[in-house]
């Protein structure tokens, strides 16, 4: 009786076939040699460069393998020189999730041409890229009218610390428990991917310096992913606002949209945002505009 082998595992053979079979022994490193029948690498060639046992591959394409170690794994996407892409998706296949990341390298990697357009092609919803260390990396207009001309730089570079460490942030949140113990989850989360970043460790060891809130809740091991919710804020002229916020993964940026969640609040968010948009300098923004957290 032939062994059934599960789905995501035949998945992972299918894969690993026909990544073998697209590099060419030159590309590897290796001599074709002659009466090559095989239209890429030779399984026992993997197994080699991957420092395994020819056996051990030869089961792991058959998926008749459990869970293979991660560093094993990044053996073998070296081996076939998969792409960044490729690579994560090996892991996913093979262990169902994708590799903790290297430390990353600059802190505001490039955004591209195309997100900035569309950050600028919603005039009337706030919105903002952000990475996985909450870090603000672009907005829009709409995002300086309600968060304030000072959105992104200085203290309010990075969202969790305004929401933690910055009591007329936290006094605009009347949702702050709920709100603050996502983000907590969030960094959480971010952590567990990129344990060698240096500025997120420094961003979480501020906020663990100077907020109980955020130790007590780092310490329980909170963990979360947001992708979208609802909250309450009190904004000093447009009043109670009720938004509904949506976060969408792009590369390593994070796009966070808001958006009017009853009339009333698209009422006061339209107003507000064309008032300050249309009349927008310097001067009058640095006196009118009133941040509320972006978190």
């Amino acid at each position: 009786m032939t062994e059934r082998v599960p789905p995501r595992q035949a998945e992972l053979a299918a894969f690993l076939r026909a990544k073998r079979a697209r590099l060419q022994p030159e590309e590897a490193g290796l001599p074709r040699g002659p009466r090559r029948r095989t239209p890429g690498l030779r399984r026992q060639e993997v197994a080699q460069l991957a420092a395994v046992s020819v056996e051990w591959y030869v089961r792991l394409e058959q998926g008749r393998v459990g869970t293979p170690g991660t560093a094993v794994l990044d053996a073998i996407a070296e081996a076939l020189r998969l792409t960044p892409d490729e690579h994560r998706h090996l892991h996913l296949l093979a262990r169902g999730e994708t590799p903790v990341l290297p430390a990353d390298g600059p802190r505001q990697p490039e955004i591209r041409a195309s997100l900035r357009q569309l950050l600028d092609g919603m005039p009337l919803f706030p919105a903002y890229l952000i990475d996985h260390r909450l870090d603000v990396l672009a907005h829009n207009a709409a995002a300086r009218a309600l968060f304030g001309p000072a959105f992104g730089t200085g203290a309010a570079d990075n969202t969790a610390r305004m929401l933690f460490l910055d009591p007329a942030t936290r006094a605009t949140q009347l949702d702050w428990a709920r709100v603050a113990r996502e983000m907590v989850g969030h960094l959480r989360t971010a952590a567990a991917r990129h344990p060698d970043d240096p500025r997120l460790a420094a961003v979480l060891a501020e906020l663990r310096a100077h907020s109980s809130e955020f130790t007590l809740w780092w310490d329980d091991h909170t963990v979360l992913e947001r992708s979208s919710g609802t909250k309450r804020v009190q904004h000093p002229e447009a009043g109670r606002l009720l938004l509904h916020y949506d976060i969408l993964t792009t590369g390593p940026h994070h796009l966070f949209t808001l958006t009017p969640a009853d009339p009333a609040t698209d009422r006061a968010l339209r107003h507000l945002v064309t008032a300050h948009t249309a009349t927008r300098t310097t001067a009058t923004a640095d006196a009118t505009i009133h941040p509320i957290t972006a978190a």
